[in-house]
């Protein structure tokens, strides 16, 4: 199959299966004489695969490491339990901060009522350094992921 109907069959769009392919999660397919990119169903199996981990938030080195696993089929799994282990410390660590975050937000939020004008908000105040004040740090940066 070519790259558009293995996008569509698969979910990724064809810039996604391009840099998986450039990244070596997926072999380099053949091509035809016109030079188009031809697939197989094994490549539609392997991107579900990489989907799946994706949706599981695990990285494409974490991938990749488990793609080496699988063609390594009488390896013991210790190594597979190990790397979600991790993985479920980073999410749970991720979830610590998300509630950190939102008792954050809902203290800022308290810091001004509806009926104000922007001059008068408590939470750009609170944000705001304070002239001749040291300004402190309040904790973890959260950045979006």
């Amino acid at each position: 199959m070519k790259i558009g109907e293995l996008a569509k069959r698969s979910g990724c769009s064809i810039q996604t299966i391009r840099y998986y392919e450039k990244e070596g999660l997926i072999s380099a397919p053949e091509r035809t004489e016109g030079n188009f990119r031809l697939y197989n169903t094994a490549v539609l199996e392997k991107l579900s695969f990489i989907k799946n981990c994706r949706a599981l938030d695990l990285t494409l080195s974490e991938i990749k490491h488990l793609i080496s696993l699988q063609h390594s089929p009488g390896t013991p799994c210790e190594a597979v339990n190990e790397m979600i282990d991790a993985h479920l410390h980073i999410v749970e660590t991720r979830i610590t901060d998300l509630q950190k975050l939102h008792g954050d937000l809902k203290q800022l939020r308290l810091k001004c009522g509806n009926a104000r004008s922007v001059d008068q908000c408590g939470i750009l105040g609170e944000l705001s350094p304070k002239p001749g004040a040291r300004q402190a740090v309040r904790g973890k940066r959260h950045d979006r992921r």
